[in-house]
């Protein structure tokens, strides 16, 4: 079984990129088990800190998920025309120690989505991760691009996907990380 985890790097309650990530988790295709998870309880990175306590809990519990993933998808919002400061933050705690940065990414596939309530998208966002993808060694995916724009306009008041388009989308996406995932797997 090909396992997926998806990441939402939003904080925020009403966050359209966790509501992505819910609405994508049913869509894994067979054979696919799909884990979402979250950035939440992941402290700032201090190095002092790290020195001194050694990795934080929600570190290590994110770590090893990333590190046990056949793929993983980030599900990044856009802020101030780049990635946002938290799920970076999340990204570099999972770097250390550096010692274990090809254990837990080196040569794992990964995909960038997201979805933002401007007219773009998060296409500067996706963009900006690709240079941190690329220095932490991982296999990005670029078989597929999602950028959901006007979020605002495909989820409900209870954060549920309404626009089938988008849903299509998603689905199409999902898949094709799967079967890249799966066969990247199998080399």
């Amino acid at each position: 079984m090909t396992k997926l985890v998806g990441i939402s790097g939003s904080l925020r309650r009403g966050s359209y990129n966790s509501a992505l990530l819910c609405a994508a988790v049913p869509m894994a295709p067979s054979g696919v088990e799909f884990v979402a998870s979250t950035i939440h309880g992941i402290p700032l990175y201090d190095g002092d800190v790290e020195a001194s306590e050694g990795i934080p809990p929600a570190v290590a519990q994110l770590k090893e998920l990333v590190a046990t993933a056949d793929g993983v998808i980030l599900f990044t919002p856009e802020y101030n025309n780049s990635l946002p400061g938290v799920f970076k933050n999340a990204i570099d705690w999972l770097s250390r120690p550096s010692s274990d940065i090809k254990r837990v990414f080196g040569g794992r596939p990964f995909a960038v989505l997201g979805a933002s309530p401007g007219g773009f998208g998060t296409i500067l966002s996706q963009n900006a991760w690709l240079s941190v993808l690329r220095t932490l060694g991982t296999e990005p995916w670029f078989g597929g691009r999602m950028l959901v724009a006007r979020a605002s306009t495909v989820f409900d008041e209870n954060g549920n996907l309404t626009d089938e388009k988008v849903a299509q989308q998603l689905q199409a996406f999902i898949s094709g990380f799967a079967e890249f995932a799966a066969a990247h797997r199998r080399a």
